[in-house]
């Protein structure tokens, strides 16, 4: 192609950045409705208690709750943030996301308490909230199950068989060591947090494996699937599920696993599998700010093995890949559009403090 003097642009006219520049970062895991919840939990109380504390609070008064939304969706975007799978059991985020800049997959999850006879009630509750959310501006959706501990087989069913052959599915995995001990053994915290909760256990078993082979047994291999926080997960448990579908992605929110448990996952094991691994917040309800970078900082200041560049690789085309975003996000290529943000220079040792420049 000929390049004539209209093609050049007037050196003065050039602004000069000390740093480098990656593409917009991809949140892999947020629960934008809870934002008001923020500072209203404690830290390091694990996660049941944390669940307790969540139920709790959820009965704020609207104008607060879509105050919240519209702020922390500002904040992801100020944070270099171009599009977040987003967990939703309401429509509180609706209104924010039809209008945000920031693409998003809505993933509306479903739990019946392993109470196999609500499935099909479950299902039809969170059916019309799947319904009424808007794929414009690129947005996507799917229906997806809370957690192995939560799920019955026949409410996973539902969910396997009502999704488009395309979707994404999300679930919550291995958070806690309780989780992996209720399925191991069916004893543990677990029994005491559905006593506390009224909720019958007669339909559960345990099936003395980890809960991930639970949930492999009940979902569909051919979608799509982003397994969260995975604080647990063994370099058994990661190889099962890869083998069961290639398309397997791991979201990590590190700065929400200490605030809940105080603890990380293992990243070694996640690097010797060859695993894909994406970057999330979680919610304010268990972060202290929503934004990939701090997540990145988190990472490399607790397990500093992990190079930058791989760390990078999970803040952007790992989790445009996980969205089905890739196209046009994750990546600095012809034909795309990924968002730019740089990098100072001066704190790339910490992954540096993001700015936003297009």
């Amino acid at each position: 192609m000929d390049i004539t003097s209209r093609d050049l642009h007037d050196p003065a006219s050039l602004e000069h950045y000390d740093g480098i520049i990656v593409p917009g970062f991809v949140n892999t895991h947020c629960h934008l409705e809870l934002s008001h919840m923020k500072h209203r939990v404690h830290t390091g109380t694990g996660l049941l208690p944390f669940l307790q504390s969540v139920v709790k609070f959820r009965d704020i008064p609207m104008e607060e709750i879509l105050s919240a939304i519209k702020t922390a969706d500002h904040e992801m975007w100020e944070n270099g943030i171009v599009a977040v799978g987003d967990i939703s059991n309401k429509l509180d985020t609706k209104v924010t996301k039809d209008q945000s800049k920031i693409r998003y997959y809505t993933f509306v999850e479903m739990f019946d308490f392993l109470n196999e006879n609500n499935a099909e009630a479950t299902f039809e509750q969170y059916k019309s909230v799947y319904e009424q959310q808007s794929q414009a501006h690129g947005n996507q959706k799917s229906y997806v199950p809370h957690a192995p501990y939560t799920v019955s087989e026949n409410l996973f069913h539902y969910i396997a068989t009502h999704n488009e052959t395309n979707a994404v599915i999300s679930i919550h995995n291995q958070e806690t060591p309780h989780e992996n001990e209720f399925f191991l053994t069916g004893q543990g915290d677990f029994l005491k947090f559905y006593e506390g909760f009224g909720l019958p256990l007669h339909d559960f078993l345990p099936i003395g494996r980890p809960s991930i082979h639970y949930a492999l047994a009940n979902m569909n291999p051919t979608h799509r699937t982003l397994f969260v926080h995975n604080t647990m997960s063994q370099i058994e448990d990661i190889q099962t599920a890869q083998n069961w579908n290639s398309h397997t992605y791991w979201a990590t929110c590190p700065n929400a696993n200490l605030f809940i448990e105080n603890r990380l996952p293992n990243y070694q094991n996640f690097l010797a599998c060859q695993a894909k691994v994406t970057i999330g917040t979680d919610s304010l309800t268990s972060n202290w700010q929503l934004s990939v970078l701090e997540e990145m900082k988190t990472i490399a200041k607790y397990q500093s093995y992990i190079p930058f560049e791989t760390l990078l690789q999970w803040a952007t085309l790992n989790g445009a890949e996980a969205l089905g975003f890739a196209s046009d996000l994750g990546s600095i290529e012809v034909g795309k559009c990924p968002g730019l943000n740089l990098l100072p220079s001066e704190q790339l040792s910490s992954c540096g403090k993001v700015k936003k420049i297009a």
